[in-house]
């Protein structure tokens, strides 16, 4: 596209100053007083409801309904149906991400937990929920997750849930199939229910949900929805494991559920979390409660506790001290909120001396992981050194989080502090160990590249591995780069070569990268050229070449009128949606760190996107942003980082203030 047509002020340099102190302000406001920074994970309701469906089970099991954490249940129930109902769109439908109208498998998660809360079908807000729903094809066309909590209840038959026998403990390493080929998330989630899907448990509540079948649809069977052979043989061996189940055929099955319920009890941590993220918590305490286990049992009532953190409560009922609306996040991401927040604020010139930001390296330090977790059954080099993204989640931390932990300490210049420097080097060294055969990284397993998983009937959200991506990559290689700039090199040359062709060969033919962790290509995009500039005076890479050049072109040539960026989740069902959507904040932030990697300083399109973001942020130093900018599952779960509106955009005009003092004459660098 053509430059965009607005007015560029004359007095931007100082508007960005001022733009900056109010952003570093905020930001610094929000720390807490521990050093850490914590914003909301904003998700769509399915949690939320299926937190309902579980508040349900137990409450049958234990009628008082404080089972944990003195709570009471049945209120949260209520506060939770509110903030249901308050999320209901126009259209009567629950949305999967921001401004999507509503999607099938949420709307009928967050109607069905509506029924559970006690609201009737009669009700306006429900009879236009069930009206979306049927015009989309009805109970049939949901995922296989909302399809099983609804048979938890009896209202969608468990024939129709895809099998997962025990013995998938035994299956050995070497097999394609074991269950430390999945996703870290994956398997997290799965091994519990393995015995939640063998035991095939129903509470029943008297709740159904046949109005949710469209036309008389009642048609519960699995389907081969790709069409491919390789689908059309999980289909045939699950109709034989159905048979064989039914015969008591099944080997191993006592064995696979004490070996499920040991894995799973090994992997809470101390305060209760399963692997930092809600659905393995969930997944856990059903199976818990499916063996047969009290609702006040320890493994259970620490669980909850957990997801009780996880809870954000708003708002006051009139005359009550209890909150009107509750809501449950994904995952939280203190770990992850501090490393951007400290390298944003670093980014934009405060001290590294200043005392808030030693207490955010300080603390970063207090959570560094030194246990094995699942990453070393495929990585037996690697010795225990990274972080996670969570408060607790030692199995599982991840080389994105690491990264950008690393980075943001040695943006302090840690010359003196020998401590910081060996954690920041043994962490790298981890990091180094989990590259993989193609070369490039992936966020929490080696060669974690097992497609059949996605080809299974229980695979439909096709986010059961964990492959290696530019944005993973481009990461590393910004970190690889730090350490050469401290005169430290913590790899071969061989290592950045296959690093350099893996990313350099998932480039788009229009020039963009496509992002796993972000929405979407302006993510991967940016992250690649950034990459790439950190380590190319170290690599023998040219940053004139073809390639960043049309990376570059291609993040000009979508750049809105307004002169910010954005994008669309969609794109990822939709590639011809790449690089299109209202400007936010967060993308504009990430094309313009982007450009500038690329080489682009004192463009009109840099200049442009610059103006959008001093002209959006809020008096208070603040952005507002109501897009997801972040992904869960590409294509299925997104995420709204609270904090992204604000670190992102101080991060990109810290770096233009820096680049303008050295690329424009007469401003002192």
């Amino acid at each position: 596209m053509s430059t965009p047509q607005s007015a560029i002020r004359p007095d931007s340099q100082s508007r960005v100053a001022d733009a900056v102190r109010r952003a570093q302000d905020y930001l610094l406001s929000q720390q807490n007083l521990d050093g850490y920074w914590w914003a909301e994970l904003e998700a769509n309701v399915t949690l939320t409801a299926e937190y309902v469906m579980l508040h349900r089970i137990l409450i049958a099991a234990d009628p008082r309904n404080r089972f944990s954490n003195g709570k009471d249940r049945e209120s949260q129930i209520k506060q939770m149906a509110r903030y249901l109902l308050r999320q209901q769109r126009s259209s009567g439908g629950w949305e999967l991400f921001y401004g999507d109208g509503g999607e099938i498998s949420t709307t009928i998660e967050a109607y069905f937990a509506l029924k559970l809360a006690g609201h009737r079908e009669d009700e306006p807000p429900m009879r236009q929920a069930r009206q979306f729903i049927l015009e989309r094809g009805g109970l049939t066309k949901a995922r296989v997750f909302t399809k099983l909590h609804l048979a938890l209840f009896g209202a969608y038959p468990w024939k129709g849930i895809p099998t997962l026998p025990p013995w998938f403990m035994f299956l050995p390493k070497w097999f394609p199939l074991n269950i430390y080929t999945m996703a870290s998330w994956a398997r997290s989630s799965t091994v519990p229910l393995l015995v939640v899907i063998d035991k095939r448990p129903v509470y029943d509540l008297g709740i159904r949900a046949d109005e949710l079948f469209a036309g008389g649809n009642t048609d519960t069977g699995l389907k081969n929805n790709d069409g491919t052979m390789t689908g059309a043989f999980f289909l045939a061996a699950d109709r034989m494991l159905k048979r064989f189940d039914r015969f008591g055929l099944v080997p191993f099955r006592q064995q696979g559920i004490e070996a499920a319920e040991r894995w799973v009890i090994e992997r809470q941590d101390t305060p209760g979390d399963w692997a930092g993220i809600v659905p393995a918590m969930l997944n856990s305490i059903l199976m818990f409660h499916a063996l047969g286990y009290s609702a006040k049992h320890p493994y259970i009532k620490r669980g909850l506790d957990a997801l009780d953190r996880f809870c954000i409560e708003e708002g006051t009922i009139e005359g009550s001290e209890l909150p009107q609306y509750l809501r449950l996040q994904p995952c939280i991401s203190p770990t992850w909120d501090t490393a951007l927040g400290l390298t944003a604020l670093l980014d934009s010139s405060v001290s590294p001396t200043d005392a808030r930001i030693k207490a955010a390296g300080d603390w970063l330090l207090t959570q560094q992981i030194f246990r094995y977790g699942d990453w070393a059954v495929f990585n037996r080099k690697g010795k225990p050194a990274g972080w996670a993204f969570e408060f607790y989640n030692d199995y599982y931390p991840d080389v994105d989080d690491t990264a950008a932990v690393i980075m943001s300490l040695l943006a302090m210049k840690l010359d003196d502090d020998d401590y910081k420097l060996e954690a920041c080097r043994a962490a790298t060294d981890w990091v180094m160990t989990m590259q993989c055969k193609a070369g490039g990284w992936a966020a929490f397993d080696v060669d974690n590249t097992q497609d059949l998983w996605n080809q299974m009937p229980y695979g439909d959200l096709k986010a059961m591995i964990d492959p290696p991506t530019a944005d993973l990559t481009g990461r590393v290689l910004e970190l690889l780069g730090h350490w050469q700039r401290l005169g430290e090199k913590h790899y071969t040359d061989h290592q950045v070569k296959r690093a350099i062709d893996f990313l350099l060969s998932l480039q788009e033919s229009d020039g963009s990268w496509w992002g796993r962790w972000g929405v979407n290509y302006i993510y991967g995009t940016y992250l690649a050229l950034v990459g790439l500039r950190s380590i190319a005076p170290f690599a023998d890479f040219d940053m004139e070449c073809d390639q960043v050049k049309q990376a570059a072109a291609w993040l000009r040539s979508v750049q809105n009128s307004d002169g910010g960026w954005g994008e669309t989740c969609a794109s990822y069902k939709d590639p011809n949606l790449r690089g299109r959507g209202p400007s936010t904040p967060s993308q504009t932030a990430w094309a313009l760190i982007g450009l500038m990697a690329a080489g682009d300083h004192d463009t009109d399109n840099v200049k442009m996107g610059i103006e959008y973001l001093l002209n959006k942020q809020n008096a208070d130093g603040s952005w507002p942003e109501a897009e997801f900018t972040g992904t869960g599952f590409p294509g299925h779960f997104y995420i709204n980082y609270h904090q992204y509106r604000n670190q992102f955009p101080l991060t990109a005009l810290g770096r233009y203030l820096e680049d303008s003092r050295c690329f424009q004459p007469g401003i002192p660098a």
